[in-house]
């Protein structure tokens, strides 16, 4: 995969849980991360001492974290109400020449900031809430 353009990775959300889904507005920019905790069944009859790990027994998560401009756009709203209602719809984060991840994810923060002289600005994060699938592209 060669470079890529950062405005290419869009974060977007089921906007009435139909699979409607559109890009949130204003984001500039976008971070995903992917974890899988790990199982030691490490023993003393481990060969050599060396750690091992239970294969497949780790708990998976994802996080979205994002920051943009306030644009007052219906997936602002919808954002807003993700987190006051603790709902957990349908996402999906489009990442160029890789793939689609798709699923589940509930709102877990949203941070509003702004000066007298500048834009209002947000942060916002997600945490994945069930299983997620992945489309290669």
């Amino acid at each position: 995969m060669g470079a890529q353009n950062g405005k290419d990775l869009l974060v977007k959300v089921d906007m009435n849980g139909s699979g409607l889904f559109e890009t949130i507005a204003g984001l500039r920019a976008t971070r995903v991360s992917f974890n899988a905790e790990s199982v030691d069944v490490t023993s003393l009859e481990s060969q050599g001492g060396w750690r091992e790990l239970l294969s497949g027994a780790g708990v998976k998560s994802a996080s979205i974290s994002g920051s943009g401009v306030f644009k007052d756009a219906g997936t602002d709203e919808r954002a807003r109400q993700l987190f006051f209602d603790g709902e957990t719809p349908g996402f999906q984060v489009i990442i160029p020449d890789f793939g689609i991840v798709e699923g589940p994810f509930q709102v877990t923060g949203i941070e509003y900031a702004g000066s007298h002289n500048g834009e209002a600005t947000y942060e916002m994060s997600l945490a994945s809430a069930g299983a997620l699938t992945f489309t290669a592209l």
